[in-house]
Formats: structure tokens, sequence, C-alpha cells
């Protein structure tokens, strides 16, 4: 029997590869986006679902029980990127990315939970960040939202363990996708003290963005993990460095480790 699959931010970038890999692959895929254009021929189905409206998710999970009566596998992808310094930027926008990086992927999981602890089945997989392992300059609220939402998937998993449910997160580098466009840029302001390291940093991070990894590598480990009867906790997709780094971090003395980050953002 094919698995039900629930993507979310299936309308481009990550969640968009891996709904048309998991797609090919034979499962019955249900993508999400805010606005989806459901006249596009993708090879899967595509939903209106914006994980800050918490209708629109009961709407979604209850469309997909009706025609499937189950539901196997969660990739919670949706999310938005921020940009600038933590003094420039204002909070409400940090909040704003807060509210779709973090509270969405958790009022998707306690959507889906019930559901899959009736089955005694199912695996969530949150789509977390390298950055979220760092306190990065200039994307601290980013690095911050993924990190957090690292952490709360640790706990959820020791709480659902007992039903069956696997909850696991699963942390890419660098990825070549529109997150660059689409994130909230903290404006360069001509009286702030960050103008010329912040727009330094800004135009290294949109590079790093357009030589990152094709999304495809994203959507093939995920497709590895849904085939998984027992995964691990984190898994990581990027580049030697990008993974090396969180070992560094373990086992550097932090104003060693913190030198190295600012040397390689040149602050």
């Amino acid at each position: 029997m094919s698995k039900i699959v629930l993507i979310t931010g299936a309308s481009s970038g990550i969640g968009k590869s891996t709904a048309k890999l998991l797609s090919n692959k034979g499962f019955r895929v249900y993508g999400t986006g805010r606005n989806p254009n459901t006249n596009e021929n993708i090879g899967y189905s595509l939903i209106p679902l914006d994980v800050t409206k918490s209708e629109t998710i009961s709407l979604a999970i209850d469309l997909i029980l009706e025609k499937e009566g189950r539901l196997d596998v969660l990739v919670n992808n949706a999310g938005m990127g921020i940009t600038g310094p933590i003094e420039d930027t204002p909070t409400n926008e940090m909040r704003k990315v807060f509210e779709t990086n973090f509270f969405g992927a958790i009022d998707m999981m306690k959507a889906v939970l019930p559901q899959m602890r009736k089955q005694q089945s199912g695996t969530i997989i949150n789509v977390t960040s390298i950055a979220g392992y760092m306190g990065l300059p200039y994307r601290g609220v980013y690095s911050a939202t993924k990190g957090a939402l690292d952490l709360v998937s640790e706990a959820a998993r020791m709480e659902v363990k007992e039903f069956g449910v696997n909850i696991v997160t699963i942390a890419p580098g660098d990825v070549a996708t529109n997150i660059a466009a689409g994130r909230y840029h903290t404006p360069v302001f001509d009286n702030s003290a960050y103008k010329e390291k912040y727009q330094m940093n800004l135009d290294l991070m949109d590079s790093h963005v357009d030589s990152g990894m094709n999304p495809i590598k994203m959507a093939e480990k995920i497709h590895q993990i849904v085939n998984l009867k027992q995964p691990i906790v984190h898994y990581k997709v990027g580049a030697f460095m990008e993974k090396f780094s969180i070992v560094l971090k373990k086992i550097l003395p932090s104003k060693i480790y913190e030198k190295l980050l600012m040397n390689h953002y040149k602050l």
C-alpha cells in the first residue's frame, strides 16, 4: 500500500523536488502552498495551506483523511528566511518568521499526531538548517527559529515514540532555491552602524545560495528516511565544510570557534 505523504511548502525548492521524487517513487503525495497553482501538471496533488493559519491546516488534513483514511508522513518544509543586524531588524518581522518556521511547524505536528497515534505509525520530518546549529551574524533570527525547532523535535520525538511515531530533523546547508527572494531583508540603513559589514554579508549570503546544492539532494535523503523503520534523530545534508562546522563547534573552545566564524564573515 502506497504511503500517504503531506509536504508543506511544495510549490518550489526543496518541497517541490521532494514531492516530485516521492510521487515518482509511488507515494501518494499531497503538497501544499499558500497560493498554489492547481492548474500546473506536476504529478502530485497541490492544496492550499498556510502554516500560520490554523483553519487552513485543519481543512487540508480533513481533506486528506477523507480521501485516504490515513496519513503516513509529514514533511514540515514550509519556511521563510530573514536577514539583518539584530539591532536594526524590526521585532515584529522576527515574530513573523518564528510564526512560520517554528510555531507553524509545531501546529502541523499537532494536526497530524492524532491520526498517527490512532494508526500507531507515522513519520514527521522537520526541515531545519545547518544554520540552526550556530548563531550566524546577520542571520541570527533565522538560526534561532531553526535551532528552536531542532530542540522541540528532540523533545516531541521522545513523547510520541510509544505510539509508533518517528520525529526526525533534516538540516540542509545552502541550497539553490528562491529563499533569498522570499526572505525578509532588513534594509541597509544609511545611518546604521552595521551598514558596510551587513551589505557585504548580504552579497555573500546570496552568492552562497546561488552556488548551493541542488534541492534534489534533500529530496533523495528524505526518500531514504521515509523508508526507514528506525530513523535516527538528526540528519545533515550539505557540503563537507558545512557539516564539519557543526563538529568544530562541539570540539573547539567557544572563542576560537567564534573567531573562525568572524573571519569567514569578514567581521
